[in-house]
């Protein structure tokens, strides 16, 4: 239909459709609706994603690409550090506007930008930012970060993911309250219109500094149904799509004729957080019965091996600092059974979740139910919507928790957010240690100001051990990321991955005639 009314437009207007190429990108993502708008707020997969096109960091990753190795500039054209990698100072390219009429971006944004995203008032992501110390314009185009402490990337806080994301000062404090549902950054493509539970609408920023956008509006549709959103993306109203995490997935799309899909890093690890402060989870015994009674190897069948690997450690595997030299927990039911009996629970345990709707997230956490069951641990799963189910767990509401996150592929940054005890959700530092772990605090924070690579990693293999031994958490498996689009569509890149887990849509990205 889409294509159809555009034949009928181009006959009105007197032009060929032989040379009239599509500028309206039609995405389908696989969620209710948006959550939060502000990047300095957002947590959810879907909103990262659609905010990696409107937003740039001083620098970022080559589209197309998830590993640090390809950091480039971005708002930044150059940067140089000082021999104790204390002092960093960054020159700004002149010239980069904000959207619409917030002016031009300078020093005065980014230190604006890093300050609020060290703040927990303003912020999600403060605590990446706890070793920054003082962020000054040394020159109207030219920010110096100094440090109280070495970090393992400090680059990695800067790309356009997180509290990387550079904001414009104007915009922000015009808008206030407005700025999580009307969101201004500097990037290729600009907010435009909010339709609750249907889409957010983009168009094409003219004045990007990178060239003005050959696409020139993009409906970023929420589609929750993966068989409603498959059957769009097969009749041709959506150009992109969000797959379900599953092999039967992949299979089923690139039947599809003019089909391209991807697999794309990082991948999202699917971990099984246990609150060791909520009974029978304070009982050591039981948290090694839920690690035996998980059968990760049948969770990768189900999955897919094309798109899933298996997780040992809760470091995930291709981070820098991961170790498999850790204690495993193999798939067994009759251990698992033998333990709830010693801990004093012969006729099983009753465990209690609040898990999102999200299609791919809820499949897993319902054959993990599956395989608890089998070593006599009911798990009751209490359904909500996305954006709830962030909302929950955070007030620690949840008894067991399941979490799917990619983070920048350091293993400071997933161990400090998820098992320091400083990230305790309910706490005034809160980010996302749902299990209440704090085994391995002293090798987390000696980690991150060790300046001997080979000490770092002694320190971040032995706290990853200490988690594992004391079950905080059970991995599951990676997840890598599915999309697919029409291949009318040309990215203009070789996608490979993306940190913010969507394909990377720039000013590159146009459609074939």
């Amino acid at each position: 239909m889409k294509r159809s009314l555009l034949a009928v437009a181009c006959v009105l207007m007197g032009l060929s459709t032989a040379n009239a190429a599509q500028t309206t990108l039609n995405v389908g993502m696989g969620s209710a609706d948006a959550g939060k708008l502000d990047p300095h707020l957002a947590t959810t997969t879907p909103d990262k994603g659609l905010l990696h096109w409107m937003y740039n960091g001083l620098v970022r990753i080559k589209p197309g690409q998830a590993s640090p190795q390809f950091i480039e500039p971005d708002l930044a054209e150059s940067w140089t550090s000082s021999a104790d990698g204390l002092t960093w100072t960054f020159k700004l390219r002149k010239g980069v506007q904000c959207h619409g009429k917030y002016g031009e971006f300078d020093a005065e944004d980014a230190v604006f930008s890093i300050q609020r995203a060290a703040s927990k008032e303003t912020s999600s992501f403060a605590k990446d930012f706890g070793a920054v110390g003082s962020v000054e314009a040394t020159g109207s185009y030219e920010v110096k970060i100094t440090l109280t402490e070495p970090v393992p990337s400090l680059l990695g806080l800067l790309v356009p993911y997180h509290g990387g994301n550079m904001v414009c000062k104007d915009a922000v404090e015009d808008l206030g309250e407005d700025y999580q549902r009307s969101p201004i950054g500097t990037g290729p493509f600009m907010f435009a219109d909010y339709q609750p539970q249907q889409y957010v609408k983009l168009v094409a920023n003219e004045d990007y500094f990178r060239g003005a956008p050959r696409i020139k509006e993009i409906y970023y549709r929420y589609i929750p149904s993966d068989a409603s959103r498959d059957l769009a993306f097969q009749s041709g109203e959506i150009d992109l799509i969000y797959g379900k995490q599953d092999q039967t997935w992949i299979d089923r799309i690139k039947k599809i004729p003019n089909t391209e899909v991807v697999v794309m890093e990082p991948g999202e690890m699917s971990v099984i957080h246990l609150n060791m402060t909520m009974p029978p989870l304070d009982n050591p015994l039981v948290r090694q019965a839920v690690a035996h009674a998980i059968n990760r190897d049948l969770m990768v069948q189900f999955k897919g091996p094309e798109v899933t690997r298996k997780s040992v450690s809760v470091v995930p595997e291709g981070y820098l600092g991961y170790t498999n030299d850790i204690t495993r927990y193999p798939h067994d039911p009759a251990k698992a059974k033998a333990l709830l009996a010693e801990a004093g629970y012969p006729n099983g345990v009753t465990l209690k979740t609040i898990h999102t709707s999200l299609s791919g997230m809820l499949s897993t956490m319902e054959a993990v139910q599956a395989t608890l069951k089998e070593s006599g641990i009911n798990l009751e799963i209490t359904t909500v919507e996305h954006a709830t189910f962030h909302a929950q767990i955070r007030k620690d509401l949840s008894q067991v928790v399941h979490y799917s996150a990619a983070r920048f592929p350091v293993a400071d940054v997933y161990l400090t957010q998820f098992f320091d005890s400083a990230s305790i959700v309910g706490t005034p530092t809160a980010v996302t240690n749902f299990s209440h772990c704090n085994v391995a605090d002293a090798e987390i924070r000696a980690a991150r100001v060790e300046s001997n690579s080979t000490k770092q990693l002694a320190l971040w293999k032995t706290a990853q051990q200490k988690i594992m031994d004391t079950v905080c958490a059970v991995p599951i498996f990676q997840n890598l990321q599915l999309w697919a689009w029409n291949s009318s569509l040309d990215l203009g890149v070789d996608v490979k991955g993306s940190l913010n887990l969507s394909p990377p849509v720039t000013e590159q990205a146009y459609f074939k005639n």
